[in-house]
Parts: structure tokens; sequence; C-alpha cells
């Protein structure tokens, strides 16, 4: 094997494993695989390239049997929970996934012929495809993009390599060496205009394809988990998210249009307490709202418009099936075909686990402090369930409440009293030390410290002691503002619970919140050099969501609305130019005629011969330049670099070779090759035309400027002494 064709051979592996490895990453950066799987592969990886052409890569035969003992494999494997995956949902695409990564690690081991390369590209194919209904991450959109572009080289390299191969056999005269050296330069030319060929094809039908779902029920590696917000929750549930930073929703709001304390995300509301869990007396009756023919879901009304604030929220894959919201929540905007309210004012969809990008409208209004001081209205028979206490409940807990809210005379002071003595006299912590059979009274009287769901039960029981309704909204906290994104990140570490009490004078729920302000799910920052970096990082995935992931149809409306629009514009405007430019016109022409006045008729003559004469000058000039620049060499050289097609300059210059030859009564029979025609001849120069000629044409290499100058002079030559030759038989 020639020192060219080893270069190539290995140019063609290096972009074989490459496309095989992005395959393999399509799927690692969805989370489909443990780390010790992907640590597996790359090792596996890294072994069969040292193992290539060496006596112990698998046989072909060997290769064969374990890629057909593996699917059985695979299933008895699967069958002794060898393989696990977080959800049923999960089972098909985890374990194909694993599957095909086998398959391609069985081929990387075994001598590999065509057909085997072949295969190692669709494996690789089938998880990058696998992947898209797996993963939405940006780092999903740069391993596809990687993909197509070492594919696009991969599917030229190979081409190249069948056909020198194809030609070697056949001992023509092309060599490796050429097809190396094509390899190198033209791979980069070939393999960038097919990925933006592609890009070109794949974007309008992006954004025109309709949007049916989120992959796999828009999974990324598993849901999350949010046990503080099902229809039953124990206590010490929220404590267990708040130690995760995993990023729940983006939300985009005006912050300035929400009263301080409603700047959270309401999820669920609980109202039966038992001393050791929150749950719901009425969690059967949901209400079902359906979407309308603007893609509006209305779930309440507004007291007036001025209080109205819109959100747009991307949310993450939940295990829980809740619309998250500002409180106060009256419409959405979304493409679920309807959702459900229950009597707590939650909203929640069929199903879980989907990655949901909705718009919210929330009325934010709230009555004046003196309004509810005011309200002395009696509670209506509907009220009992949030006025409930636990049957065991811890004699000592009514007589804090008295002493907390001792001097109050209504139920706004009583409550805003409570909630200050919490904040002030307890610490918070996220450690869990308060429990037993009565973790509540061990809170309060023991232990005084806990986290914000300890902080809601005892204000909500102590409340409901002293007569007044109550209940406990488990959501999250406002987040950390990303300037960058102008997006607020929510992450688990912002799951919040606080208690909202009711004004029967009202019909209103006012929201009071008892946690100490160091525990309000204070948010996220990183530290150091790495914060800057991480903000922006998370600023790129928040423009994917926004523009890519979340572009639905109501996206795909607005934009067509936006082309429509452009489109009339520009009709307009090209029609307000045609109607100025004829007004114009018009006008001229009426002074030319002398409508004004002599003296006007000249002077628009005067300015028509101008334009006409400026018109003139300026195509002179252009004229004049283009010209100048077609004499330099240098951009001669760069014209038929760019415009110049390879097999058109070696049919064109060889033609003309035998045209010469033809003129010396030389003529090429069938019989003979190029090669075999110009030694007969016995011309030097129309062997060395004959030569490149054979390069060209057969082995996939373009004439460079010095060869196609070299070129001319040699059919120079053969022409003048062709016509010496004619001058000496006509005069000898």
């Amino acid at each position: 094997m020639t020192d060219g064709s080893g270069k190539f051979e290995k140019l063609f592996r290096v972009l074989s494993y490459a496309a095989a490895f992005c395959g393999f990453l399509a799927l690692a950066v969805s989370g489909t695989f443990e780390p010790v799987e992907s640590a597996a592969f790359v090792v596996v990886m890294i072994a069969a390239w040292f193992l290539e052409d060496t006596r112990w890569q698998l046989s072909e035969r060997m290769g064969t049997v374990l890629i057909v003992l593996a699917i059985p494999a695979f299933y008895v494997l699967w069958k002794l929970h060898i393989f696990t995956v977080s959800t049923n949902a999960e089972l098909l695409p985890g374990l194909l996934g694993r599957l095909i990564l086998s398959l391609s690690a069985i081929k990387l081991l075994q001598k590999k012929t065509d057909r085997d390369w072949i295969f190692l590209y669709l494996m690789a194919f089938f998880e990058v495809l696998l992947g898209a209904g797996l993963s939405i991450s940006i780092f999903y959109f740069a391993s596809i993009v990687l993909y197509i572009f070492v594919m696009a080289a991969v599917v030229v390299l190979f081409e190249i390599r069948k056909t020198s191969n194809r030609m070697s056999e056949l001992d023509l005269s092309s060599s490796s060496g050429d097809a190396d050296g094509f390899a190198f330069r033209r791979l980069p030319s070939i393999s960038i205009p097919l990925v933006v060929l592609i890009i070109i094809i794949a974007a309008p039908i992006f954004f025109a394809l309709p949007r049916v779902g989120s992959g796999f029920g828009g999974r990324q590696g598993g849901l999350q988990t949010s046990s503080g917000f099902s229809d039953r929750v124990r206590l010490g549930g929220i404590g267990s998210i708040q130690q995760n930073d995993a990023v729940v929703m983006r939300v985009s709001f005006d912050p300035a249009q929400v009263p301080v304390k409603k700047r959270r995300w309401r999820g669920v509301a609980l109202d039966r307490f038992d001393n050791i869990s929150w749950s719901k007396s009425h969690a059967a009756h949901k209400e079902p709202f359906a979407r309308d023919d603007r893609g509006l879901i209305q779930v309440g009304r507004a007291a007036g418009r001025d209080t109205l604030v819109q959100q747009t929220i991307y949310l993450e894959p939940l295990d829980t099936p809740i619309i998250f919201a500002l409180p106060g929540l009256i419409a959405l905007q979304t493409e679920l075909p309807y959702v459900f309210r229950d009597r707590y004012g939650a909203v929640g969809f069929q199903g879980r686990g989907e990655r949901l990008f909705y718009k919210a409208v929330s009325d934010v209004a709230e009555p004046a402090a003196e309004e509810l001081r005011a309200d002395e209205s009696p509670y209506p028979h509907s009220m009992e369930n949030y006025l409930q206490l636990p049957e065991s409940l811890d004699r000592r807990i009514p007589e804090l409440a008295a002493e907390f809210t001792r001097g109050t005379t209504n139920r706004y002071d009583a409550a805003a009293a409570i909630e200050r003595h919490l904040q002030n006299d307890f610490g918070y912590t996220l450690e869990q030390k308060a429990g037993g059979d009565d973790p509540l009274a061990d809170f309060l009287f023991n232990v005084r410290e806990g986290h914000c769901e300890y902080f809601a039960t005892a204000m909500a029981i102590m409340l409901r002691t002293q007569g007044i309704a109550t209940r406990v909204v488990n959501g999250f906290s406002q987040g950390e503002y990303n300037d960058a994104a102008d997006v607020w990140v929510v992450r688990q570490l912002n799951a919040h619970s606080w208690v909202e009490v009711y004004f029967p004078a009202t019909n209103t729920w006012e929201t009071f919140d008892p946690t100490p302000f160091d525990g309000r799910g204070g948010g996220y920052a990183a530290n150091g050099i790495g914060s800057g970096f991480e903000k922006y990082m998370e600023a790129i995935e928040t423009y994917w969501i926004q523009y890519f992931v979340a572009f639905d149809s109501q996206g795909q409306r607005s934009l067509m609305s936006s082309l429509r629009r452009g489109f009339v514009s520009y009709q307009e405007s090209v029609a307000s130019f045609a109607s100025t430019a004829k007004f114009e016109l018009s006008e001229w022409w009426a002074d030319v005629r002398g409508d004004r006045g002599f003296e006007i008729s000249l002077i628009a003559i005067a300015k028509g011969a101008a334009y006409v004469v400026g018109v003139t000058l300026l195509f002179w000039l252009l004229l004049r330049l283009y010209r100048k620049l077609a004499a330099m060499k240098m951009f001669g050289r760069a014209y038929k670099k760019l415009f110049r097609t390879r097999n058109r300059s070696a049919v064109e210059f060889y033609d003309r070779m035998t045209k010469a030859l033809a003129k010396k009564g030389l003529v090429r029979p069938g019989h003979q090759t190029p090669m075999e025609f110009a030694a007969a001849t016995g011309i030097p120069e129309a062997v060395e035309i004959t030569g490149t000629y054979n390069r060209v044409r057969f082995g996939g290499k373009d004439l460079s400027a010095t060869e196609s100058d070299e070129i001319e002079k040699l059919l120079k030559i053969l022409a003048e002494k062709t016509k010496y030759e004619e001058k000496i038989k006509r005069d000898p």
C-alpha cells in the first residue's frame, strides 16, 4: 500500500469512527445511558481503533454470530432486570438505544468490508433518529449538526474509496495518491455546502410542519420528582425537592406588575391535615375547560384589565400533571385540548411527563388591607373543610396561637401576627429535624427549626384553631433572573409552601408566607468564573427552547402572519415607488412640453440630459472596471477556479489535442486506450497531455492553475508543429 493510499484510508477510518461516535453522542446527551455504559462504549471504540488490521479483530463470521445472538441476549438481560429504566414509557427507547449501541460495538471490533461500514452508518443514523425523540437539548442540536457534517464527508470519501478500489482492480492509471490529494483538498468544500443545503431545505420544513408532541412523551432522561404536588403530601415532601437544582421551568413575565407576595408559581392547594400528611377533601371533583378556536382556555374571570399579567412558561417534564402560574389564573393559551380545575384553584391536564409551552394570564388584584381588616362576615357552610383540625392535635398549639394573636381583633391582623412570629422566632433548615408521630408539635415546641412546609402547616393549623379558614399551597418561588435571556429560571430548589387565608366579604383567598426570608427558595447562583459561563449557557438553552422546541402551531401562525405582512408591505412600497416615479415622469414631461413656460422647459430638458449623461457615465465606468479586473491574472484564475468543472476541462483540452493530431492524420482506433494511442504517436506533448487527462478524467482531480497554463503551452507547441508540417507538405 502506498503512502498516499495509507493517508486516505486513515482519513476514511477517522471520519467513519467519528460518524459512529456522533450517533452515540446524540443518544448520550439525552440521558439514555448510564455513565458506566457510555464509558464502556468509548473504551470499545478506542480498542477497535488500535485493533484495526491486526489478527485480534473479530472475524466476519464471529461478528455475524454475535449480532444474531444480541437480540435474544438483550431479552434475557431485561428479564433478569439487568437493564432498568425509570418509567415504562422509556422502556422501548431505552432498550432499543442499548441494543443499537451494542450492535455498533460488535461491528467496530470486527474486520470491516464496505457492507460493515454501511451498517455502522445506518446504526449511527438510527441513534440520531432515536435521540430526536428523547432529547430537546441544545447539545442534541449540536450533536446532530456535527453528525450531518461528518456524514456528508464520509459519503464523499466512501464513494471515492469504492471507485478507487474498482479502478485498482481494473489496473487503470489513477492512483490512490490522487484520491488522497483530492480528499484533503476538496472535502471541506463539498461537505460544508452539503450541510448548508440540508439546513436550507430542512428549515422551511421545520417551520411549516405541525408539532405533534415532544418526542417520547416529551421526556429527557427521566421525569423530575415533584412529590410535593400530588393529592396527598406527607409533611417533609417539599424539603426533598429543595435539595435538587434541576430546572423545572423558565418563565418570562414583568415582575413590576405583580405584588411581591404574589411573585410565586402556584401549583396545588390542600385542605385536610391528619398530623402527618396534607390531602384534599374533594380530590375527585375536577371541572373540565376546553380550548376554543383561538387556542385559549378560560378557567376564570377577571376583576378588571389593569391587574392582568401575562406569563410565558416553558415547563420541563414533571411526574405530576400540574399547570403552574401566578395566583389568580384566569386563562391559558396552549396546545392542550382541555384542562381541569379542582375546587382549590389548581389547574391540571390529562397525562403526565409532558414538556409544556403555554401562556398564562393571571389576575393579581388584591383588596386593600383596610378592607380585609373590616371583614367580619361569617363563613358559609362550604368552608367547613378549611377549618378542619386533626383529631389528636396537641393542646399546646391552640394555646400558642392564642398567645401569638393576643390583641388582634380581626382575621387579617391575626394572620399577620402569626406570620410575623413564625418568621422571627423560628429558624430555617432543610434538614429533616422534626419527626415522630406529631412532627408539627415537634417543630413548634422542640426543634423550632424546619423548612417551608412546617412553617406553612404551623400557620394554617394555628389560624384554624382561632376559627380562620386556611389552606396550604405548594408551588415555587419566583426563581433566579437570567438577564442574558430575560427569563426567570425556576429550579426544584425553589419549591415552596405558603398559606392562603379566606376572606368571605371579598370572596378572595389572600396569600401569607410565614417562612423566614432566607428560606423562601432564595434561588440558585453559581459562584466564581463559571457563573457567567453558566448564565450564558442557560440563555442559549432558553433561546433554543423558545425559538425551536416551543415553536408550535401558534408560532407558525404568527410567522405566517409576519411573512404575509412583510410581503404586503413590500408590494405597497413597490407600488408607491412606481406611482411616485410615474407622477414625477409625467410632471417632467409636462415641463418639457412647455406647459409652465419656456424657461421651465429648458430646465427640465437640462435635468433629463444630465440624468442620461450620468447613467451613461456610470455604466461606462462599471464596464471599464470589469474589463480591468478581467485582464488581471489573479481574477482570471479565480474565475476559472470557481466556475470551471472537472470533466469539462478534461474533455475540452483532450478534445483539442485529438483535433490537432487528426490534422496530422493521427486518429485513435477504438481498441486503443488514450495512453496507448499517445505512445503510438511518438509525440512527447501528446503523451504528457494524455497523462494529465487520465489523472483529471479518472483520478478525481482538478487542474491547478499551473497545470492549466502548462497544458496551454503544450497545445500551442503541438499546433505550431502541425502548421509547420502542413507548410512543409505544401512547399517541399
